[in-house]
């Protein structure tokens, strides 16, 4: 009788035990989910976010570069690591400009854009009568036995340039007109689009196009505006294709791969043959087969299929989520900076970035035609990948400029490029840059400066009473006490 009733004393801890473990594992997980988000509160997640992502595809790149290249280096030069060595040798020179360029205040981003522009596009119209012409298409150029190309370093500077006259549009609210949205970003989006096109390059063009959509967008022109430049855009698109065989040829093999297997649908097919090889885990890092002359350029324009057959589907998943994070903490710069500049330089950046992501991938899945845009930090190209590196650390400066960030940094004290440009005496030059080309707009700050007297135009003080001492009649009255 005893050990009867002793069974169900003994069950009733039991049930209660496992309640309460199921409930502390629960709190458990509430309080890590808690924590995560806590982390993503501190002032410099963003900057950390888009250093980490970037350094994990450019190390993914080299060891994607290294695996994907060695066959033809091999037949080429004899050496398995010819191609590889010259793309380190871009990450080495890289590296030091990205990180140069997240040190460097974001005024000198606004006055770089200008002749940035300029250079960019005289260096485009020079490509076109001199570049050196690989498969139809001209778009790179010989320097001193230095091949780069031109567009790759375009791309940055009409991101700048482009959120630069933008900001300054906003700064003297002069945005609600459509005007003064179109011009001149318009024409000058138009030029670079006309010399990229004048090379046989319309994946660069199309990348030109998203940024300049995308500064239209972020701006909040309107709704039939925005529809018109969409419209415009698709438009140009449409004959660019139909005006060259070639590209027509890789709308048709985009439709139907199978019509021309051994043509313009090769590619096409030996990248899906490739991501369906990979499986969900891949068959090996330097284990795929269609590098072995099957894929035609499988390091550059296809080097996402080759992470597919290597890696499998949790590969190609990894790059995705970092490319996504990229552009999480980009936005996430965009979202919470409180100047024009800065929120429309990381936006641009982010599309780009992110737009030529997409159109790879999608050129690689079948979702898109075949293009021969690079996959950014990752595919085989010295100018893509530097540039973009540059671009990363242009994203890091900006993301100093968040108002928590600055708060920490700053009660850090000076960093070494500040102590650099004091020791320099280039200290006055960034303050009168910031003057210039800061947040408050020329008209809003000469009527901050006081009070509007008798002879001032526009309000605020005269060039006479900014030179000398103010007059008596002009000076503000105490109250006194009689």
């Amino acid at each position: 009788m005893a050990a009867t009733t002793a069974v169900p004393g003994m069950a009733r801890p039991k049930g209660r035990a496992a309640t309460r473990g199921h409930a502390g594992a629960r709190g458990r997980e509430r309080a890590l989910w808690r924590e995560w988000a806590r982390s993503l509160d501190r002032p410099l997640t963003s900057y950390y976010l888009i250093l980490g992502t970037g350094v994990l595809l450019i190390a993914l790149g080299l060891v994607m570069v290294l695996s994907s290249t060695m066959v033809n280096s091999i037949s080429e030069t004899g050496s398995a690591f010819s191609m590889f060595q010259k793309q380190l040798v871009s990450a080495v020179i890289g590296l030091p400009l990205m990180f140069l360029a997240s040190h460097l205040p974001q005024h000198l981003f606004r006055v770089i854009g200008y002749p940035a522009m300029i250079l960019s596009a005289a260096l485009l119209l020079l490509t076109v009568f001199q570049g050196v012409e690989v498969n139809g298409a001209t778009r790179w150029l010989d320097i001193g036995g230095l091949v780069v190309q031109p567009s790759e370093p375009a791309k940055l500077a009409f991101a700048l340039w482009g959120a630069n006259i933008l900001a300054r549009k906003d700064e003297l609210r002069e945005l609600t007109e459509w005007r003064h949205l179109l011009i001149p970003l318009l024409p000058g989006c138009g030029l670079l689009v006309l010399l990229v096109l004048l090379g046989s390059n319309l994946s660069t063009a199309l990348v030109f196009l998203v940024t300049f959509l995308g500064l239209l967008w972020v701006v909040g022109a309107p709704g039939r505006l925005f529809v018109a430049m969409f419209g415009l855009v698709l438009g140009l698109a449409v004959i660019a294709i139909a005006i060259e065989p070639y590209r027509m040829a890789r709308v048709t093999s985009f439709l139907d791969p199978g019509s021309d297997p051994l043509g313009s649908g090769m590619q096409s097919l030996h990248g899906l043959y490739a991501l369906g090889t990979g499986g969900i885990f891949g068959v090996g890092i330097g284990a795929s087969r269609e590098k072995w002359g099957f894929l035609p350029f499988a390091e550059s324009d296809f080097v996402f299929a080759i992470i597919g057959e290597e890696f499998g589907l949790i590969g190609t998943l990894l790059v995705l989520a970092l490319f996504g994070v990229l552009g999480y903490a980009g936005l996430r710069v965009a979202s919470r900076v409180r100047e024009p500049f800065p929120r429309l330089a990381s936006f641009a950046i982010v599309i780009w970035i992110l737009g030529q992501a997409m159109i790879n991938v999608g050129a690689v899945i079948g979702l898109l035609p075949v293009t021969g845009v690079p996959l950014p930090l990752v595919s085989y190209g010295g100018s893509s990948l530097i540039t973009t590196m540059v671009a990363l650390g242009v994203l890091l400066a900006l993301a100093k400029t968040e108002p928590q960030a600055q708060r920490t940094l700053a009660a850090r004290g000076p960093g070494w490029a500040q102590r650099a440009l004091s020791w320099l005496g280039l200290d006055n030059v960034a303050a009168s840059v910031n003057n210039r080309g800061g947040t408050a707009s020329p008209r809003r700050a000469t009527t901050a400066r006081g009070p509007r007297t008798a002879g001032a135009r526009g309000g605020g003080t005269t060039a006479k009473h900014r030179s000398g001492p103010v007059p008596a009649g002009d000076r503000p009255r105490r109250n006194r006490r009689r």
